[in-house]
């Protein structure tokens, strides 16, 4: 089998969580700014795309050349495999970043590219544009990078962002992406072995990951049928699809019928808890959380042990940095009154200094907002947390 380069693209401080990640899949992937890489047979791609809970999308190595001038472009782009990855039927994508270079212009370079795919491969151009914001289910995503006059060219293997599962259709303010409510499951080591509360989970991401990790079922099979989302691969020329069914196949058989342990969500908010219930059932996991209107104040451990995990609102969620704090301070003294023996994971706003006995399990971005992960080791007996600030 030819061997490819890949790259599995992740938020920004996930890259070592990604990339621990695609190893426990048998892919010998290395960690590197902005996601991780390995060399393997075009089955590698499937295999990320299906399974990876963290990784925001799996680009492959199409052709990497100099050039310093736009005839060196034209001449050198004429050969790349472009028809491999876009028919004449399915329209083109051009996303080009150009720093350090003589060819500096992306939009004459994305230009000259689109000539060359025409040619080679009879695929009409759709767009080019030089962030991710491009809607990659429209055409074949092609990722152009020019750094220091070296030209490299990626395909797309995902299509939609990783993080569209397809269930979450119905939003609370301001929700958490599902790749970086993984990221929290894995990162905080919680395996699905003993229960989870979120008493804060809005529109049920983090209780739906946890349901979707324990039962051991892809992210790319979170449907109520689990049938796989759409893949850009899928697309392809020659796609392989007996052993794309075959590896469908036996991620379908390795579902649990139920989660070994309890989940619990409950929010103040009961639009918000109608739209985690709805989520839920659109993933198919609905019978494996149980999730209700409840206030924060109410909240009580349903067993001697387990993980408190969620994701408290700021931002554009709560009123004030003020409000982020007080709610917070509630959160920590609820848990440490009520919870012994449970382990507390939250989000936080910004980079905090982690106190004796916590530690930072990664920091990343979500909404714009720096947040970092905070991890809390259980508590061993039930003592009042003193009045502290963010």
């Amino acid at each position: 089998m030819p061997e490819h380069t890949f790259f599995a693209v992740a938020s920004p401080g996930l890259e070592d969580i990604v990339a621990a990640e695609l190893r426990s899949f048998g892919l010998n992937a290395t960690a590197e700014p902005g996601g991780g890489s390995w060399v393997g047979p075009l089955r590698d791609a499937m295999v990320a795309n299906l399974h990876s809970r963290t990784a925001s999308r799996i680009l492959i190595r199409v052709a990497e050349f100099n050039a310093r001038t736009f005839h060196e472009l034209e001449r050198r782009s004429r050969k790349v495999p472009w028809s491999r990855f876009v028919a004449g039927d399915r329209p083109a994508l051009l996303r080009v970043t150009c720093r350090k270079s003589r060819l500096f212009h992306e939009g004459a370079v994305a230009e000259r590219l689109f000539e060359a795919i025409n040619l080679t491969a009879g695929a009409r151009p759709l767009s080019a544009a030089g962030s991710d914001d491009v809607d990659a289910t429209a055409g074949q995503l092609f990722v152009v990078r020019v750094f220091r006059d070296r030209v490299t060219i990626s395909a797309d293997t995902s299509g939609a962002r990783l993080h569209q599962r397809g269930y979450r259709q119905a939003l609370a303010r301001a929700p958490l992406r599902e790749t970086v409510a993984a990221a929290i499951l894995i990162g905080c080591s919680w395996d699905g072995s003993t229960p989870l509360v979120d008493p804060l989970c809005g529109s049920g991401t983090i209780p739906i990951e946890a349901a979707l990790l324990a039962r051991d079922i892809a992210p790319g099979l979170a449907t109520a049928g689990r049938v796989p989302r759409d893949y850009a691969f899928v697309s392809w020329p020659g796609h392989d699809a007996a052993t794309w069914n075959a590896l469908v196949d036996d991620a379908r058989e390795c579902v649990l019928e139920r989660c070994p342990a309890a989940i619990f969500g409950s929010d103040h908010a009961g639009g918000a808890i109608r739209a985690a219930r709805n989520n839920a059932a659109r993933a198919g996991v609905d019978a494996d959380i149980e999730l209700r209107v409840q206030p924060l104040s109410s909240l009580s451990p349903p067993a001697t042990t387990g993980f408190v995990v969620t994701n408290p609102p700021y931002g554009v969620r709560v009123g004030s940095g003020r409000d982020a704090a007080k709610l917070n301070r509630e959160l920590h003294r609820i848990v440490h009154e009520r919870f012994a023996g449970w382990t507390l994971v939250r989000l936080a706003p910004g980079r905090p200094r982690a106190d004796a006995g916590q530690s930072i399990a990664f920091a990343t971005r979500t909404g714009g907002i720096p947040v970092s992960c905070i991890v809390e080791p259980p508590l061993r007996e039930q003592t009042p947390l003193p009045e502290t600030s963010e």
